[in-house]
């Protein structure tokens, strides 16, 4: 029997108010169908995170990231200016770079069709008598890059609305962390057997934590916050940073800027669709869980510490307490994540209901449905009210 897996009707239960509600089916994790229509309505018209402007701290620094199928360089140009273009070359489509590196610009490996590290053609070596050829119409071709806090996110949709515009109220939430101040320490990836969503829902609750992160950072109590755009977040009363194992004293001064509940916990937060961060008092750290079809993910972790902080003598030797906690606790979750994955995988799977402590998890299935449905069907608005 087959069935149009994009049907709202299919939903309805998802769809009810967290005390009502059942998980998204298994199909939403296993399907290609599904995931394609990801990639086509989320991915493909949203805002997705690509790194810090520190990772590219120079001219001619960049880097290159696949964005479903698109390869795109992220650059610093002579003038300081931070680009995004479309990774080929405009006569006849070749690959310019891979990887990461620095250049004084982009040279085609091909024909030697150069560009400037601002994207204009500056040279086309055997184009010269070529009738109505002009270099200034064809430099590389512009992806919306904007920038955020020091992190940087690219759109492939032109016609998008402003990274500040999808963030909403987060700009003002967190701007007593200084991000802008704050530097990249170390990045750490993993390849997991689970879908993207499986990861960042389990990011986003403290259920889990009593059980998975026992032995590790143990039982996590959060509540949500109020949040205004395409972003949500819980937060953990803690007088102390949860970036180090308990028992463990906290080495590294606290951000001095912090008030309120920002100095008093610590926020585990997403921006839709897929860019988890947590924010404590001396540091934050993130998780971008980058698709790689419906049942595969690239998990990058990110550890980002104040520029003061980071240049302190003792550093390199000190943070390593926080790198034991990261490298205890997150391989706690890549286990359970694939052990999740697995269990979809079974053909009696079906859905169970959500917990009251799964808030999140609900609100981010109204958000994927309401995209992917194409807007059939009950519409909320950050998973809290009907829009």
């Amino acid at each position: 029997m087959t069935f149009n897996i994009l049907e709202p009707s299919l939903y309805e239960k998802a769809r009810l108010p967290l005390a009502q509600a059942e998980t998204l089916p298994r199909w939403c994790y296993t399907s290609a169908e599904f995931a394609d229509a990801e990639v086509r309505e989320i991915f493909r018209k949203t805002w997705n995170f690509v790194g810090r402007v520190d990772e590219v701290p120079s001219s001619g620094a960049y880097f290159t990231v696949d964005l479903f199928g698109e390869s795109i360089i992220v650059v610093r140009d002579r003038a300081n200016g931070i680009h995004a273009f479309a990774n080929t070359c405009r006569h006849r489509g070749t690959r310019l770079v891979n990887g990461t590196g620095r250049c004084s610009a982009f040279a085609c490996p091909y024909h030697s069709w150069t560009y400037a590290l601002s994207g204009e053609l500056i040279g086309a070596p055997g184009m010269e008598g070529v009738a109505g050829f002009a270099k200034a119409d064809y430099g590389l071709i512009p992806v919306r890059l904007e920038t955020w806090g020091g992190f940087m996110f690219v759109n492939l949709d032109r016609n998008g609305k402003p990274l500040l515009e999808h963030l909403g109220n987060a700009v003002d939430t967190f701007a007593p962390y200084n991000f802008e101040n704050m530097v990249v320490t170390r990045k750490k990836e993993y390849d997991l057997a689970c879908n993207w969503k499986i990861y960042v829902e389990n990011a986003m609750e403290d259920y889990h934590t009593a059980t998975v992160h026992r032995v590790s950072i143990g039982t996590q109590v959060c509540t949500r916050e109020e949040s205004i755009g395409e972003w949500d977040a819980v937060h953990m009363l803690a007088a102390t940073t949860v970036a180090i194992l308990p028992g463990e004293v906290s080495p590294f001064p606290y951000i001095p800027t912090l008030k309120g509940k920002s100095a008093g916990g610590t926020y585990f937060s997403v921006v839709y669709p897929n860019w988890f961060f947590a924010s404590t008092q001396d540091c934050m750290w993130w998780l971008h869980v980058a698709p790689r079809g419906p049942k595969r993910c690239l998990v990058t972790q990110g550890s980002v510490f104040s520029r003061e902080t980071s240049e302190r003598p003792d550093f390199k030797q000190v943070v390593q307490k926080y790198y034991q906690r990261w490298d205890k606790s997150i391989p706690e979750d890549n286990a359970i994540a694939e052990m999740q994955q697995a269990g979809l995988e079974s053909s009696f799977s079906q859905p169970g209901r959500l917990s009251l402590h799964e808030p999140v998890v609900h609100a981010m299935a109204q958000w994927v449905l309401d995209r992917v449905l194409s807007g059939n069907g009950r519409r909320l608005t950050n998973g809290r009210g009907t829009k």
